[in-house]
């Protein structure tokens, strides 16, 4: 490809960084502050921005800015070029976990949490004492907003397809089970449909909403269940099903995990519910971020582990019954 120098004449490159700032904060004092610019500095990048689009951009809605049409359009173009110069420019230096220090936040839910930190946090010492994991919630709902804003380094949960500059790895599908507390239910384990819909429910979807996978398939059935109750706080969900007669229908590894812990049922869903996948997340402009590369490596590693000794022990479980 032939890049015409011309195509650049009169156009300031660094409007472009200010322009994805501005859109990204919708606030000219809040860009102001993220490039280390004066107010007036900014405002006047914007006013030359709005003659070199012949658009308005952002504008003012109440208190806030909103982008346009066409500024939403050139966000979701501008944040990977900016990333491929800055990385043509700039080159990070390599990250030796045994002797380097540095913070990650990663977003999870509570569930992945539970099943995953435990594994990281008993191999941090030899592998990289002086790492630290900050973990925040974070769902399909917040992903792509915790990258943009810098709230979060990598994101390890259930996430839906984001925007250009949002990556994705998937790193394995995942079954659903019912888990509850078969000796106050007096319910044998797997479970029959007919006894699944005979009991109330607890639901966790990511919002606090009554209605969950299952519910769409027993509405295709033209089947109903109770659901009594929603949290989007998976891991509340155990104490409650010791003291309760209810069912939850939750990914398997937090099933297994409640079974073992907590001396609870686990059985299959008796409704055909298709796999989920479990996904890491990361911003394009940590893309050869050699310390976040390290960590999604052994995120990667660390998953298939967990995986296959839960395999190992469902298989084992399934043999006994």
């Amino acid at each position: 490809m032939t890049i015409d120098e011309r195509d650049f004449r009169g156009i300031d490159l660094n409007l472009l960084v200010v322009l994805h700032v501005l859109i990204r904060e919708r606030s000219v004092s809040r860009a102001a502050e993220r490039l280390f610019l004066g107010q007036p500095a900014v405002s006047g990048a914007l006013a030359r921005l709005r003659k070199l689009f012949d658009d308005e951009l952002l504008v003012r809605t109440g208190h806030s800015m909103a982008p346009t049409t066409r500024a939403l359009s050139l966000y979701a173009q501008l944040g990977p070029a900016l990333e491929t110069v800055r990385g043509t420019i700039v080159r990070q230096a390599d990250f030796d976990p045994a002797v380097q220090q540095r913070v990650f936040r990663v977003g999870m839910r509570d569930w992945v949490e539970s099943w995953l930190m435990p594994g990281l946090l008993e191999a941090l010492p030899q592998l990289a004492p002086g790492v630290r994991i900050a973990v925040l919630a974070s769902d399909a709902s917040q992903g792509t907003r915790m990258l943009d804003s810098d709230d979060m380094d990598l994101g390890v949960s259930v996430f839906p397809p984001g925007p250009p500059w949002q990556r994705n790895e998937r790193l394995t599908a995942m079954r659903y089970r019912c888990v509850y507390d078969g000796t106050r239910l007096a319910l044998p384990s797997p479970l029959s449909l007919e006894d699944y819909l005979a009991h109330p429910h607890l639901v966790t979807p990511p919002q606090a909403e009554f209605h969950g996978v299952v519910d769409d398939e027993l509405g295709g059935r033209k089947k109903r269940r109770t659901v009594l109750y929603t949290t989007t706080r998976l891991g509340a969900l155990p104490f409650i099903l010791k003291k309760a007669a209810v069912i939850a229908t939750v990914p398997e590894q937090a099933a297994q995990a409640w079974s073992d812990a907590f001396g609870l049922t686990s059985s299959l869903v008796p409704v055909p519910i298709a796999p989920f996948e479990l996904s890491m997340i990361w911003h394009a402009k940590r893309e050869t971020d050699p310390g976040l590369q390290w960590l999604r490596g052994v995120i990667r590693s660390l998953v298939e582990v967990e995986m296959e000794r839960m395999n190992g022990a469902v298989g084992k479980a399934s043999m006994e019954l």
